[in-house]
């Protein structure tokens, strides 16, 4: 197994019994005589667990040594051995935080497995917050701009009520950070987040997701399936473009805020939640209400706390900031060395209009990180990033009125485009040309490289 294993005993004779036993198990062992001497051993190595006497003849007791290891921020699995009779001072001692406790005379086959679980439950422990934190970096919102700082504090206010919230803004703005953020610091965050993204499923499963189906509703529903609403009861609930329900979906969605309440698809059996809701857009619900295409009376429940995350390039003093972030987590995730990246290459990317926003910048990092094996970063390094300083056709530079046209199409396309992470044909439908129309006008305007993915 490989596990280091402390032994904290005064009585030689048990000490050597149980490394005996638990050296033939495959695991290193220490000894200590003293709640002293364990102490300092914790101090200067990582056990996995620690094997620890309550009454110990000289110096501090089991119990004192376990509060000090606490308190210490040892993170060891420790296992209290207890003389008989001893069971109440046992359960103060799980109390203080021991994993477990065995009782003298010892049975040495219980002992090892008490061991192997106390190590087993350890390794689970260790491996979640590992996981947390991964999580955690994965979607801490970076940057010390006026326009971040004031989104912060917003979230702060706005966190510990279970009003909805409506979140607008760009694709790749970082909508879901910012609805995650808000979970973790309400009254909820001990609860699941639970989201679901309207645009990523075919329109007949929406309905099934959201709020889930009974056996047999339909051809292929086997076995009765809870949905999203159900699953995040007493949770929050992120619908994710929201501007792309069905109308259908939108009345029962209506219902559902209204009442708290639903019913599963093929069933008559209504399902009462409590779940907060956070929504987000990309597009402007005022015009979809406008053109027929979203209800108002939904738009107004959901809208009840409006968010607007404010665009890569309204915030580009964060950019430094962004690319350290980036280059440190993929380095990690790429077991590599994090690149150095110079002031010409960081002004580069800070003078970009980035029209994919974070996402897009996000992406570039990565590429930098995995593709280039040089340490340091020089703007001649970087990827081609399209668009870039080029001011917006609006500012009447032009000489013509077809200069400023092309050069609004261009800026209008390349938007698009990292919008739908260079995606032609999703590009065009959302334009409303065809796509080969498209194809046309970006070799007119010298858009290079952009490939159907």
């Amino acid at each position: 197994m490989g596990h280091s294993i402390l032994i904290v005993d005064d009585e030689p004779g048990i000490r050597d019994t149980l490394r005996g036993v638990l050296e033939d198990e495959g695991l290193a062992v220490e000894t200590a005589a003293t709640g002293e001497a364990c102490l300092k051993a914790a101090a200067s190595q990582n056990f996995a667990c620690i094997l620890l006497d309550i009454w110990l003849g000289k110096g501090v007791d089991g119990l004192e040594t376990l509060k000090r290891l606490k308190e210490e921020g040892n993170d060891s699995a420790v296992v209290m051995i207890s003389g008989h009779g001893n069971i109440e001072t046992a359960v103060k001692s799980t109390k203080l935080g021991a994993f477990d406790f065995i009782e003298k005379p010892l049975s040495l086959e219980r002992t090892v497995l008490t061991v192997k679980n106390a190590i087993r439950q350890r390794e689970l422990e260790r491996a979640n917050e590992q996981l947390a934190k991964e999580i955690a970096d994965e979607y801490v919102m970076v940057g010390e701009s006026i326009a971040m700082r004031a989104l912060r504090k917003q979230i702060a206010i706005v966190a510990p009520s279970d009003g909805r919230v409506l979140i607008s803004g760009e694709s790749g703005t970082g909508k879901e950070l910012v609805a995650r953020a808000i979970h973790s610091q309400s009254k909820r965050k001990g609860s699941p987040f639970v989201e679901i993204n309207s645009a990523a499923l075919p329109e007949e499963l929406v309905e099934s997701e959201l709020f889930g189906h009974a056996k047999g509703a339909f051809s292929g529903a086997t076995a009765a399936k809870k949905g999203k609403f159900e699953v995040a009861d007493g949770a929050t609930l992120f619908l994710d473009e929201i501007g792309d329900m069905s109308a259908r979906v939108q009345a029962k969605m209506l219902r559902v805020l209204e009442e708290q309440r639903f019913e599963p698809v093929g069933s008559n059996t209504p399902v009462k939640v409590d779940v907060r809701i956070i929504s987000a857009t990309n597009k402007r619900l005022e015009d979809l209400i406008d053109n027929g295409n979203f209800r108002h009376d939904l738009f107004y429940r959901l809208n009840v706390i409006p968010f607007q995350v404010p665009p890569l390039r309204e915030r580009l003093e964060d950019v430094p900031a962004l690319i350290e972030h980036f280059n440190q987590r993929f380095s990690s995730d790429n077991g590599k060395k994090p690149k150095a990246f110079q002031p010409d290459a960081v002004e580069q990317l800070q003078n970009h209009s980035w029209p994919g926003n974070v996402r897009e910048l996000k992406n570039t990092i990565e590429r930098v990180i995995i593709m280039n094996a040089k340490q340091k970063i020089a703007a001649a390094d970087l990827p081609e990033l399209g668009f870039t300083d080029e001011k917006p056709a609006s500012s009447f530079r032009f000489p013509s009125f077809k200069a400023a046209t092309d050069a609004y199409q261009r800026e209008f396309i390349l938007h698009k485009l990292a919008e739908y992470e260079g995606n032609v044909s999703k590009a065009a439908d959302e334009m409303g040309v065809d796509r080969s129309h498209l194809y046309r006008r970006m070799r007119n305007l010298g858009i290079k490289e952009a490939k159907e993915k």
